[in-house]
């Protein structure tokens, strides 16, 4: 199945257009082509991703001395839109790359950042590797620990169900030290480093290649390799999502553009009953309800991008962006197939890979159980001052 092309000015752009024409045809000519094969075949996108790198799209918001482009959050948000429009699975092979740039930018020492953020502008994949089997999204406690040998760090222990693992060439991992939770830099091919792909490797959804299991056996990691300070990984971590989930959000948008423009592409043109099925009202409300909701969510998506670039309440927006887009691409996915009817359930149609990546970003990345719980401390919060600042 083609792709659906963009309704001409459906669409707000959301960056200069000078920015998204090019980012477009790479799109167009490195991602589109393979993204059926890299759904059905469950494959990490190594081609399209070290593409993308070469062309600058993986290195947008890193500083010109980092050889970065030193753009802001919005470009980067239309980044991950304009990929997972074609292929969520791209969208979220280029957020565990972002995440593990961003916590080494913000908290790494200048010796580990002088010598490793340059190297993503040249193509380098890289994992998030948080999770453990016996802790899963609770990382305040974990099996894997980490011990000073003089100027060595030594590390050991397993973390599972890791995304894009089956293609990193390094990851940044969480472990705990005497003092706590500490974040670390590890590369594929240290001595001591392996995956294993567990019975639970397959999602079906965002399959960007198997989930594998990140083993650490005795690694031995020089002492800048320790992100930031020892024992404050978690608030690291933490910070780092903050910032993704905003790009999480933005891979939702392209999920639930690709999926509207699919239906109404199908809708203007499939007759029924003598009319086209866009003349019926209920499809027309079908449309017009998703329409609204893609265009607030996009709105609040770039909001939340500008938030990131001003330091500004990032928690708050990132949580809020991802919740609403989460949402709406899985309502959008749902009645794309409902519009489509019996085409819309075919294997050769691409409406049940949107379904499929759309609720399962309703869960990877953050929960949306837990961004309302992040949402509600800010209120909490808010609350609190407020009955201060009245007392």
């Amino acid at each position: 199945m083609r792709p659906m092309q963009m309704p001409i000015g459906l669409w707000t752009d959301p960056v200069e257009p000078e920015f998204l024409a090019p980012l477009r045809r790479a799109v167009a000519e490195h991602v589109e082509p393979d993204a059926d094969a890299i759904d059905r075949e469950d494959v990490y996108p190594v081609a399209a991703i070290k593409e993308l790198a070469r062309q600058g799209y993986t290195s947008l918001t890193l500083p010109e001395e980092f050889g970065g482009r030193g753009l802001g959050f919005a470009h980067c948000a239309a980044l991950f839109e304009e990929a997972s429009y074609a292929s969520a699975a791209v969208g979220i092979s280029l957020i565990t790359i972002l995440q593990a740039q961003t916590i080494i930018r913000l908290f790494g020492a200048d010796s580990l950042k002088s010598t490793v953020l340059p190297e993503f502008g040249r193509g380098l994949i890289t994992s998030y590797a948080l999770t453990e089997a016996n802790h899963g999204s609770d990382i305040r406690s974990l099996d894997t620990k980490a011990v000073q040998d003089g100027d060595r760090w030594i590390l050991s222990g397993r973390k599972s169900f890791i995304t894009s693992g089956s293609a990193a060439e390094a990851y940044v991992i969480l472990a705990e030290t005497p003092v706590g939770v500490s974040a670390f830099f590890v590369r594929q091919g240290m001595d001591g480093v392996s995956t294993e792909e567990g019975p639970n490797a397959a999602t079906f959804g965002l399959r960007n290649g198997p989930h594998v299991d990140l083993v650490l056996d005795r690694v031995a990691l020089p002492a800048d390799h320790l992100i930031g300070v020892e024992g404050k990984g978690v608030r690291q971590a933490v910070t780092t999502l903050d910032y993704s989930r905003t790009m999480a959000a933005a891979i939702s948008l392209g999920i639930a553009r690709a999926a509207f423009d699919g239906a109404l592409d199908f809708a203007g043109g499939r007759s029924a009953f003598d009319r086209k099925i866009l003349d019926f009202q209920g499809i027309q409300w079908y449309f017009a309800d998703m329409l609204a909701d893609i265009d607030a969510a996009r709105l609040l998506t770039y909001e939340a991008a500008r938030k990131l670039d001003a330091h500004d309440d990032i928690a708050r927006f990132g949580s809020e962006a991802k919740l609403l887009a989460s949402r709406v691409a899985t309502d959008t996915a749902a009645r794309a197939v409902q519009i489509c009817g019996a085409y819309g359930v075919m294997e050769s149609a691409r409406f049940g890979r949107y379904l499929r990546d759309a609720k399962a970003y309703e869960i990877a990345g953050g929960s949306s159980e837990i961004l309302k719980n992040t949402i509600a401390k800010r209120l909490q919060q808010h609350v609190a001052l407020r009955r201060e600042a009245l007392s």
